[in-house]
């Protein structure tokens, strides 16, 4: 079996990094800009650093801020027709992950209509034509949406997530400036960033991996742990590594999947609207444990990676707890929570059922029935 990348065709990195947008979109000769950017976002005025910039240029946009922490079908519908209205001939999503993620989804059904039922993009729908130009700008660090062929809506009526797989989505061009990032809170800094550290360990350990996509996983790893601490605190150094490691974690599990920390975050988000990253927190650890067995040597590299000290001589149960406790010492370094009080177990059922039917669950490790999964969910009760 051959293995695929999928990466941007152009991506720059670095502080003010954002002026190269108005090259970009001249060089391509765009003609209006149709932007994605959540409301938080324009009222504290980081969506005008880009606007702005369009504006000075002389380059035509319309804004569009009918978006959702956790993107609905409504939002999608919604601003389908708006990008119809707008006249527009290209999208720059500015925000985390709810904003590229609406974003694509809109490109995407409005290159291929004959998706326009929304819930028939779930899994890998077999789109025809690549979706209309992106330019993606984060202002979180991790989701990784700008780099990845992935996007996730709710389905409010059923209570469920659904993943849409597709390489027509990718961005043409990301553009990652860690000064897009500094308004951050503390919390979603922290929430975000393990987000991008479980997208790297699932990655590194989901049964499609492979060497190239095990180089991004590992660096990915050092970078997080690294620098979450510090960005947390809007320490420079912590940004600028966060901006970095939480791409790089995309350039790998983009292309090889995740496993069943993801799955039982999605479920997690659509029942209680649990962040998307504090799920993943609360998980990542407790599947760790569950894997573990079928891990091989990886742990011994996690450990490594997070900066554990003499692990070329530890047993394996040695290294794969020391893996496991490094992960929950940061998670809870930068304040996320360790139980979910919301979970009842008259909900297991369901939350397992959805769980095991989420697209990144096939990707774990080890198989999971929706016995296991019930069992995993009341950890963090």
């Amino acid at each position: 079996m051959a293995n695929r990348i999928n990466l941007n065709g152009t991506s720059f990195h670095g502080a003010g990094a954002i002026t190269e947008i108005v090259n970009e979109a001249q060089a391509h000769g765009f003609q209006k800009a149709f932007v994605c950017s959540d409301p938080d976002l324009v009222k504290f005025n980081v969506t005008s650093k880009v606007t702005d910039l369009l504006e000075k240029a002389g380059l035509a946009y319309q804004l569009y801020s009918d978006i959702k922490p956790n993107p609905t079908i409504d939002n999608v519908k919604h601003g389908v027709q708006a990008f119809k209205d707008s006249k527009a001939d290209y999208i720059i999503a500015i925000g985390g992950g709810s904003s590229m993620d609406t974003a694509k989804a809109i490109g995407i059904i409005i290159a291929n209509p004959e998706f326009e039922d929304v819930r028939s993009l779930e899994g890998t729908a077999p789109t025809k034509n690549p979706c209309v130009p992106i330019i993606a700008v984060p202002t979180t660090a991790g989701t990784a949406a700008e780099v990845t062929i992935n996007y996730v809506i709710t389905d409010v009526e059923r209570k469920r997530k659904f993943v849409c797989v597709d390489p027509h989505d990718m961005p043409i061009i990301a553009v990652i400036d860690p000064e897009m990032m500094s308004s951050m809170p503390k919390g979603l800094t922290a929430s975000t960033g393990m987000d991008a550290l479980t997208h790297a360990i699932e990655g590194y350990t989901t049964k499609a991996a492979w060497e190239m996509t095990d180089m991004f996983h590992l660096e990915a790893i050092k970078l997080i742990s690294a620098s979450l601490r510090d960005a947390v605190e809007n320490k420079k150094e912590g940004r600028e590594g966060m901006a970095l490691g939480q791409y790089i974690a995309g350039m790998g599990f983009s292309n090889v999947g995740l496993g069943i920390a993801h799955s039982m975050a999605h479920t997690l988000g659509a029942v209680y609207d649990t962040p998307h990253g504090v799920a993943c927190a609360m998980m990542l650890p407790i599947v760790m444990e569950y894997n573990q067995d079928c891990t091989g040597e990886k742990y011994r590299e996690i450990a490594r990676a997070m900066g554990v000290k003499g692990v070329d001589n530890m047993s394996v149960e040695e290294y794969r707890k020391a893996a496991i406790d490094a992960v929950r010492k940061l998670s809870v370094d930068v304040g996320i929570p360790t139980k979910l009080e919301a979970i009842k177990e008259k909900d297991l059922d369901f939350l397992a059922e959805s769980a095991h039917a989420d697209a990144c669950a096939p990707g774990n490790p080890k198989d999971a029935s929706v016995e296991d999964l019930k069992d995993l969910f009341r950890k963090i009760m």
